[in-house]
């Protein structure tokens, strides 16, 4: 039972600004979300209806449709950056 993954085209632009080996691992973490939408380390956001995943120093932002079986990739970048 896999979702189908959305990526915002902000999100986009900002994992290509993202350097090797982080990139990478980023990348495989938001597919990994098709075949697990819940993995091991997620945290539930205070005050919206999202999650976040840690990838190294990064995380990884992301809504869940269970209804319709989508994962909505929102935003993505460094932790200092990515709360604000």
């Amino acid at each position: 039972m896999s979702y189908q993954v959305r990526i915002e085209k902000k999100v986009l632009k900002k994992l290509e600004k993202i350097p090797e080996p982080w990139y990478s691992q980023i990348k495989s973490s938001i597919l990994d979300l098709g075949q697990n939408p819940r993995p091991f380390g997620i945290k539930k956001l205070k005050g919206q209806p999202a999650f976040r995943i840690r990838v190294a120093n990064y995380r990884i932002i992301y809504e869940i449709e269970d209804q319709v079986r989508i994962v909505d990739v929102i935003d993505i970048g460094h932790r200092r950056e990515i709360y604000e």
